[in-house]
């Protein structure tokens, strides 16, 4: 009896929290899909018994009257995103490979300490950053550019790679390392044929964290651009004023979410794989 009344709290405790986590798309889903008579009129979700629906949300952010082209912005969160993402990810994997088979000392400072220096980075209030930001590439001339919020992007995701591939590149035996290199590897190279092939749930990971924090960020996009450059997070943003369309923006938000699930959901696969089963021999 006991572990069936478990299974039932459990369960329960499952669905309650699915269901909290789903309220606010749901709730987005019926708003993109309603003009402004069916908002007014109060909360509705059953399309054609409760409102009529029209697709007037999604045009607008395609170009439509009283909306924006999201396309551009798009395109740009996407080349911003997936260049410092890949930066991030390269940089980031060989310093965690040397904080983790290599001991560095500097007086008191450590390994360990190395690495809490690099969390310590997102710690760090983003307006304490933005101003030397901001100096840094007006002097380099990359303000309002794209090539400069890479630059700042990858400031910003690095120390995400390092602390996620520290923890992976430290569970994986060095027995592996010892092996490549008695095959004629060097550094570099064990890690580039050995390590990195069994590395792939933790890369998974990292770059799934490098997207996210990557494709969301708002602020420095709103302080370092001006009007040669939009990010799509300003672009949702733009849409907001003293009577806001609800229809659009809940279309825009939705537009700016589904790539982050298509990607859960296109690595989810890869992270069962990449185990160390046959690895050491």
């Amino acid at each position: 009896m006991r572990p069936r009344l478990f299974a039932v709290f459990k369960y329960t405790l499952i669905a309650l929290w699915a269901g909290f986590v789903a309220g606010p798309f749901l709730w987005a889903a019926t708003t993109s899909f309603k003009d402004v008579g069916a908002v007014q009129r109060g909360v509705t979700y059953l399309p054609w018994l409760q409102y009529e629906p029209t697709t007037a949300g999604w045009r607008n952010i395609f170009g439509g009257a009283g909306g924006i082209d999201v396309m551009g912005p798009f395109l740009n969160s996407l080349v911003i995103t997936v260049a410092a993402s890949a930066v991030s990810l390269a940089l980031g994997s060989l310093a965690a490979y040397g904080l983790s088979r290599y001991r560095f000392r500097l007086g008191f400072i450590k390994n360990s300490d190395i690495v809490f220096f690099f969390v310590s980075q997102r710690i760090m209030p983003p307006v304490v950053l933005v101003i030397p930001f901001f100096y840094l590439l007006q002097w380099a001339g990359l303000l309002d550019s794209i090539t400069g919020l890479v630059i700042v992007t990858v400031a910003l995701l690095l120390p995400i790679a390092v602390w996620v591939m520290v923890g992976f590149f430290n569970g994986i035996p060095r027995e592996i390392d010892e092996m490549a290199m008695l095959d004629g590897c060097g550094p570099f190279q064990a890690f580039a044929r050995a390590i990195l092939p069994n590395s792939l749930p933790g890369l998974t990971v990292a770059a799934m964290f490098c997207a996210v924090f990557g494709w969301n960020d708002f602020f420095f996009a709103f302080r370092l651009t001006f009007t040669e450059v939009q990010t799509l997070p300003q672009a949702v943003v733009a849409l907001n004023s003293s009577v806001p369309p609800w229809w659009t923006l809940s279309a825009a938000a939705l537009f700016g979410v589904a790539p982050l699930v298509l990607l859960a959901l296109w690595v989810e696969r890869y992270l069962s794989k990449g185990n160390l089963s046959g690895a050491i021999r």
